[in-house]
């Protein structure tokens, strides 16, 4: 079981959205998209930015997306 869950997840994302705003995330598919592009970052020599000691990398990615470290980019944002 993943810990945080999703909805947790999806609401620290979309937690500096303003009231009428499209929310960034609206599926639990967007997160698990980020954190596995995250965790292949990882994998491949990105610094991880919380403690990653003894952690594999998805559990690393989705506690940096929990803390806010990461931000899943919305696609105007992208652009």
């Amino acid at each position: 079981m993943l810990h945080p869950s999703y909805s947790d997840l999806m609401k620290v994302v979309n937690s500096e959205v303003e009231p009428g705003e499209e929310p960034v995330v609206t599926s639990r598919y967007s997160i698990v998209m980020a954190t596995s592009k995250r965790a292949r970052q990882i994998n491949n020599g990105d610094e991880p930015y919380v403690d990653a000691e003894g952690k594999k990398a998805l559990s690393v990615a989705v506690e940096e997306l929990n803390e806010g470290k990461i931000k899943i980019l919305n696609d105007e944002e992208q652009s």
